[in-house]
């Protein structure tokens, strides 16, 4: 076969699986006829997430005049023009007023709708730091403050999410409680693993199945002080969410459109077609995000030595959402601390050393599908064997820039940062990890 250029290689299967879920082109597809909507009827747009502004820019394409009204909200500089479609940009993770005021907005759209009326609810990953709207009683410092800890807990996102729908005015389906009795039909990008759709978001058009003493469990496993408000209000019965019954439930529908899965299903494809064995490994892998880097380690040097199920040249994929447990004081989100805890992995092997047992090149890359990794300015990075040595020049040593969280500084340092700005989708993590004889 050709000679492969490792940085080319990833970045080809990763640019792959990006345009495979994109909003432009996998939700047209999934989206009702004008035809078969009342004629009689409104048909708002309403969404929130990191894809938000891309799924409303091709609702309008869609559907055009016929759209009533309708807003979304996305974070700052994911915004996109959807015509009629308000796109209101805010925060992210955490919340700011703007997400608050278009959590406000956005249940505006939907007052005072009839059984004639048609919301089409666009949701992907982001929505819950995007949709601010506090429980009655809390405020929006007290959403942040929750919010900050659980981002530095190391809980995952089905368990913030779990927290977040029961501090909310408008997640864990009281947004879908507003726009009855019209039809709402919700569409869903899934960053989450197992791909739960009323965990996206936390599921404010869908309906919840957690309870407020889930939530308080979540906050004490995670030793997180939480103020006294949110504390009343988690015992309170102001802090149920919405129950439906038949006929509500009979008005709504939801169709998860586009998934991790099918962002690692296309680079598979592609990886194949230019002649590399596929490893794919799980599109839902959890877990903190520096073991999980060491273990890729450990199945690529596996299949460099020529026991693992496949042979070089072989790239192993794999996706889900990794979580990191802030102790340092460092840079860098999940994808790049996963990177760092493969380079460390590898190190330690002695697989660039003199005289290693095997010779083999591993290259690996490591990025957010929303172009952000953590709340840096890179989706992530990308290594290969031959960086050791660089890095030891350099003086860069792999455990120091894990005890504090500093993999976005080591990563710069060699030049390995991936920036691809804001991609207006989001199915979490991509990883790839390519092994050559």
């Amino acid at each position: 076969m050709p000679a492969i250029d490792p940085q080319q290689t990833l970045m080809s299967l990763f640019e792959t699986a990006l345009s495979a879920v994109n909003p432009l082109t996998c939700l047209p597809p999934h989206l009702p006829s004008i035809s078969s909507l009342p004629a009689d009827g409104k048909l708002i747009v309403i969404g929130a997430g990191k894809a938000a502004g891309a799924m409303a820019q091709a609702a309008w394409a869609h559907y055009g005049s016929r759209i009533t009204h309708g807003c979304v909200v996305t974070r700052y500089g994911h915004g996109a023009d959807a015509g009629c479609i308000e796109v209101i940009e805010a925060a992210h993770p955490v919340p700011d007023a703007a997400g608050e005021q278009a959590a406000n907005r956005i249940l505006d759209c939907v007052a005072d709708l009839s059984d004639k009326d048609t919301v089409i609810a666009l949701m992907s990953g982001g929505a819950s730091a995007l949709l601010a709207r506090p429980a009655a009683g809390l405020t929006l410092a007290d959403k942040q403050g929750i919010n900050r800890a659980l981002l530095k807990s190391g809980a995952t996102i089905h368990e913030m999410n779990t927290v977040r729908k029961h501090l909310s005015g408008i997640k864990g389906g009281r947004l879908a409680q507003a726009c009855m009795p019209a039809r709402l039909m919700t569409f869903v990008i899934s960053d989450v693993p197992s791909d739960d759709p009323s965990t996206v978001g936390s599921g404010p058009t869908l309906v919840n199945h957690s309870t407020a003493q889930d939530a308080l469990a979540i906050l004490m496993r995670y030793g997180i002080d939480a103020p006294p408000s949110v504390m009343q209000h988690l015992q309170s019965a102001a802090c149920a969410t919405p129950v439906f019954d038949d006929a509500q439930r009979a008005r709504m529908s939801v169709k998860v459109i586009a998934t991790a899965r099918t962002a690692l299903q296309a680079a598979a494809n592609r990886a194949r077609a230019m002649g590399l064995n596929v490893w794919l490994l799980s599109d839902n892998i959890e877990g903190q995000a520096r073991d999980i880097g060491c273990m890729h380690a450990a199945l690529a040097l596996e299949t460099a030595r020529g026991e693992g199920p496949l042979t070089a040249p072989c790239v192993l994929l794999s996706g889900g959402e990794t979580t990191v447990t802030v102790k340092g004081n460092g840079r860098g989100g999940r994808n790049a601390e996963f990177l760092l805890g493969f380079a460390d992995a590898l190190g330690k092997s002695g697989i660039a050393h003199a005289g290693a047992s095997i010779s083999p090149s591993i290259s690996a890359l490591a990025c957010d599908t929303d172009g952000i990794d953590g709340v840096e300015d890179n989706a992530g990075a990308w290594f290969e064997t031959g960086d050791m040595q660089r890095a030891a020049h350099l003086n860069l040593r792999t455990t120091v820039f894990l005890d504090n969280n500093d993999a976005w500084t080591y990563f710069n340092a060699l030049g390995r940062l991936i920036k691809t700005g804001p991609t207006r989708t989001n199915v979490n993590d991509f990883r790839a990890v390519l092994v050559m004889p």
